[in-house]
């Protein structure tokens, strides 16, 4: 199998995400344009993303869960990938109501989709991009699943970063702290209750 650094997880997110926000935006135009000549073709693309993006979020989900018991880290990284982990799990979960919502309207043929169905797909995408904010911060605020941080050295790179230009006082320590880690402490996981 061909080895992805540090999982598969990454790689199977970004479609999760993309597909459902792509689904989601779908089905709210579809609702917003009924009567339009564009609408059922609208609708078929929104529900062909949900489709692909449900059953890639499958595999996103298993890859996540390897990922949330093999990543190096330490313990407040582990507190940032529980509260990850418990959002994804929120997503999901409303992910899951709308496949059997959306599967139950196709077997209907009732091609029309509800306001409630349209209200819970803003749900997920507002679940969708809180997930996903919490899973960029495992990796850029605590540094998870990366080889090596880079060093401010060299050529061009041995420059403090000005205030004002992305960086306040506290965000640079943040900064030089996290260049000055080698290898997160290990964190056991059987010694902690998720």
């Amino acid at each position: 199998m061909v080895e992805i650094i540090p999982n598969w997880h990454p790689m199977f997110v970004h479609f999760t995400v993309a597909l459902l926000l792509i689904a989601g935006a779908g089905f709210i135009i579809a609702h917003l344009t009924q009567g339009n000549r564009y609408q059922p073709d609208i609708l078929k693309v929104a529900k062909w993303n949900f489709w692909i993006g449900s059953f890639i979020t499958i595999i996103t989900v298993l890859a996540g869960w390897y990922a949330y018991n093999a990543v190096a880290h330490d313990t407040p990284s582990h507190a940032a990938m529980t509260e990850h982990r418990n959002w994804a799990l929120a997503t999901v979960s409303i992910i899951s109501i709308l496949a059997i919502w959306l599967w139950r309207i196709q077997r209907s043929r009732n091609i029309k989709s509800s306001t409630p169905f349209v209200i819970l797909i803003a749900v997920l995408m507002g679940l969708l991009g809180t997930t996903a904010w919490h899973g960029g911060e495992l990796v850029y605020r605590y540094g998870l699943g990366v080889m090596s941080l880079p060093l401010s050295e060299g050529n061009g790179h041995d420059h403090e970063h000005a205030e004002g230009r992305g960086y306040s006082n506290n965000s640079m320590q943040e900064h030089n702290s996290i260049e000055k880690r080698n290898k997160p402490v290990e964190h056991d996981h059987s010694t902690h209750s998720h």
